[in-house]
């Protein structure tokens, strides 16, 4: 039985819409209202934010509030390094998704030696860089600062120096070197990308099981897929967006896409997934209690967060 830490970071720094932030929270209304005693089972990390800078205003067009965002991973990154080192498996509940950046960092560096896959159930690759972004939201920046990828090929944004210095550090936290390989990240239900996107994940051939092959193969025979493909990896980080549900369902999240996963299939696909003895760590993020008056997202994600939980305590 591995003990698990339960990691918070409440950081909105990163995406387009405010509220993020609150997401924790509004899980554990979500909980209170199933009457469940979840969040009493554990003593929880709450990793420091930087939200404070969105009162100072945003000096970089290409990556916004980029010198915050560096301050919550550099936090992030801290914490998951010393849980993992303590053999610690963290779950952690997390706002904007940039911050995933900060837990792959933290793993990586706390066992160097191990070969770290990445299951990224989401709508977006999150792949994008200061010089490809449309939008300048870091929260679809993660999996390009993990891998160091710059994607100069698709570059059409020109980011002024003090951006690129903070871009380069940021690639740097935990060591000058790739935390992931390109290979080694697996999606399931990205359907939202832009062509810089479409580029890297042609290029690495990154595998990307679409919601159409969920439905046609079933979730058990898509949890095995994926974690077949990182077969090569000693470690698995599973990070689960909950924008990989279907728009109809995910109200309550800042970048909802249509034709994606159905609540039962994402609590089946993380329940199986959690099981392989390879996952050191889960995350969840986006929930954005601000878009939805009635916590419908957070009841939702808690209904995935609980199972998955429960699958995990199981299983070890």
């Amino acid at each position: 039985m591995r003990e698990i830490k339960l990691v918070e970071v409440r950081s909105e720094l990163a995406a387009g819409t405010r509220g993020a932030s609150l997401g924790i929270d509004a899980l554990k209304i979500a909980s209170l209202d199933k009457k469940s005693s979840f969040f009493t089972q554990f003593d929880p990390i709450s990793v420091p934010d930087a939200n404070n800078y969105l009162w100072k205003g945003n000096e970089f067009p290409h990556a916004k509030y980029i010198d915050g965002v560096y301050q919550v991973l550099n936090n992030v990154f801290h914490t998951i390094e010393l849980l993992r080192l303590d053999s610690k498996f963290p779950i952690v509940l997390a706002g904007d998704h940039s911050t995933a950046a900060g837990t792959i960092m933290g793993i990586k560096s706390a066992h160097p030696e191990k070969r770290l896959g990445v299951i990224w159930i989401d709508a977006h690759a999150d792949l994008h860089t200061p010089f490809t972004t449309p939008s300048g939201n870091m929260h679809g920046m993660p999996l390009a600062m993990c891998a160091r990828f710059d994607n100069k090929e698709c570059q059409v944004n020109e980011p002024d120096q003090k951006t690129i210095d903070y871009w380069d550090r940021i690639k740097s936290i935990g060591g000058d070197f790739p935390k992931i390989n390109a290979k080694d990240i697996v999606f399931i239900s990205v359907r939202d990308t832009e062509a810089p996107e479409d580029h890297l994940m042609e290029k690495y051939g990154i595998r990307n099981f679409t919601t159409s092959e969920v439905r046609e193969k079933g979730v058990q025979q898509i949890a095995k897929q994926a974690l077949e493909e990182l077969k090569s990896c000693d470690q698995i980080y599973i990070s689960f967006d909950v924008d990989s549900l279907d728009s109809s369902i995910s109200v309550g999240t800042g970048t909802p896409v249509e034709n994606g996963l159905t609540v039962q299939e994402a609590i089946e696909l993380n329940a199986e997934l959690i099981k392989d003895k390879r996952v050191c760590c889960w995350e969840i993020v986006e929930v954005n209690p601000t878009l939805d008056t009635e916590n419908t997202m957070a009841e939702n994600a808690f209904e995935v967060l609980e199972i998955t939980t429960k699958s995990l305590v199981d299983n070890f």
